[in-house]
């Protein structure tokens, strides 16, 4: 707030540190489903960090003071389902016409590449927030968008709508990606690997 001229402003803070939770969460709620149900096996992976420095304000009340990621992380989620290894990360965006490049690190691209060249099925799952939309987009509609010598920073909305395949939002489970990963498996030819 400024004073001097007796005028209020206010200025507005946007933080992007809990953007992606509410996806998270909601792809947690479907794992922990399809576990129960034993539909599949699929893991949030934890994030390696290495601790280096822990108060101890009291005996039992050990507090973690400083600590750095050991190696960057590769995507959020793997596991299997029908005997094919899943992998895929999830990102939330703001944006109404585009996902930023940005969102998805330079390891991560190549991480999905290598599960997909390894046979496994990799993917994003997206949610645009102004849409109310979300989106499984396999690697191989995001390989043209990863390409090196490309100089696009995002991956438009439509791509989205065109090659990906839309989640429905529901109840349990929340968002029933594999009846997605269904269709993905009975479109897939031999030529795709």
């Amino acid at each position: 707030m400024n004073y001097p001229n007796k005028k209020k402003t206010f200025e507005k803070v946007v933080s992007t540190s809990k953007l992606g939770m509410t996806l998270e969460s909601d792809i947690n709620l479907t794992n922990a489903y399809y576990l129960d149900k034993k539909i599949a096996v699929i893991h949030k992976k934890p994030t390696p960090v290495q601790v280096v420095k822990v108060s101890y304000p009291s005996r039992n009340k050990a507090k973690i003071v400083e600590a750095y990621y050991k190696t960057p992380s590769t995507t959020d989620y793997n596991g299997i389902y029908k005997g094919y290894y899943l992998d895929f990360d999830c990102k939330e965006t703001n944006q109404k016409t585009s996902l930023p490049l940005a969102n998805i690190h330079k390891h991560q691209q190549h991480h999905l590449k290598d599960v997909h060249d390894q046979g496994g099925i990799a993917f994003l799952i997206v949610h645009f927030k102004r849409h109310q939309k979300y989106f499984l987009m396999p690697y191989l509609s995001l390989k043209p968008y990863f390409d090196e010598e490309i100089t696009r920073k995002s991956i438009p909305y439509e791509a989205f709508v065109q090659k990906g395949y839309e989640i429905p939002f529901g109840l349990l489970p929340r968002l029933d990606y594999l009846k997605l990963i269904d269709q993905m498996i009975s479109f897939e030819s031999p030529d795709d690997k």
